[in-house]
């Protein structure tokens, strides 16, 4: 009878000795192997354990181990959420930024005056019609001197009257000289011109002569009045004599009486 008991207690004390006293290194990779299932399973669905809580320590092995051992096991579950958590915080504000966009500007930046715009003068105003040599007998002169004057007001030009006929050797060479580039630029920069005819019978234009080189007597055509905006009479050619009828003089006396 003693031998049959006291072989039962050494086959226990066999088993149970070497269990309880299995080294530390044969139960790590056992818990590690269920943290990991235990990450998988977590990235599968959802849990009631949270994401990341430390599986319960066995009996004898330290807390402190086992945590190590878990965060090791987390981290070769779930290498996504690792590399996330310890990424630096400026990869994460770089990471929220949209593309192309550009970062938040320092305060010295932010508080820069925008610059100015630059003055640009005003655009010059158009160059003035400029009539075509002759003379035309049936337009209304005083329509035509009333509109040169309204113009002149509103951008302060000269208006340039000018008193000759078709059959006149002068006025045609006064012509050519009008429609030469240098003096056009002149006429069209600084003056309105009006042409009227007097070679005629038109009474009308006789007196608007009249009323523009009122000293009378024989008139030499072409007859240059220079009329300010406001309708006052600058020069008469009539009182001072014509100028050369050439590009340098007439464009002398143009430049002359244009301001």
């Amino acid at each position: 009878m003693t031998s049959r008991i006291l072989r039962p207690a050494r086959a226990t004390r066999r088993t149970t000795g070497p269990r309880s006293a299995a080294p530390l290194a044969v139960r790590l990779p056992l818990v590690a192997a269920a943290v990991v299932a235990a990450g998988l399973t977590a990235a599968c669905g959802p849990s009631a354990q949270p994401t990341g809580a430390a599986a319960p320590a066995t009996a004898g092995q330290p807390s402190q181990s086992l945590g190590a051992e878990t965060q090791s096991a987390s981290a070769e579950a779930s290498p996504t959420a690792s590399a996330a958590s310890s990424a630096p915080p400026s990869a994460s504000a770089s990471a929220g930024t949209p593309a192309g966009a550009s970062p938040t500007p320092s305060r010295a930046q932010s508080a820069k005056p925008a610059p100015k715009p630059s003055r640009t003068s005003a655009a010059p105003a158009p160059a003035a019609r400029i009539p075509g040599p002759g003379y035309d007998s049936s337009a209304d002169a005083q329509k035509l001197i009333d509109a040169a004057l309204r113009a002149a007001k509103a951008d302060g030009r000269m208006v340039l009257l000018d008193f000759g006929a078709n059959w006149c050797g002068n006025c045609k060479a006064a012509d050519k000289v009008f429609a030469q580039p240098q003096t056009a630029s002149i006429l069209g920069a600084s003056y309105h011109l009006v042409k009227v005819d007097i070679g005629g019978n038109s009474s009308a234009n006789s007196a608007l002569l009249r009323k523009y080189s009122p000293s009378g007597g024989t008139y030499k055509m072409p007859v240059l009045v220079v009329v300010s905006p406001s309708g006052t009479v600058r020069t008469d050619t009539h009182v001072t004599g014509n100028p050369a009828l050439t590009s340098d003089g007439l464009g002398s006396f143009l430049r002359k009486w244009a301001s």
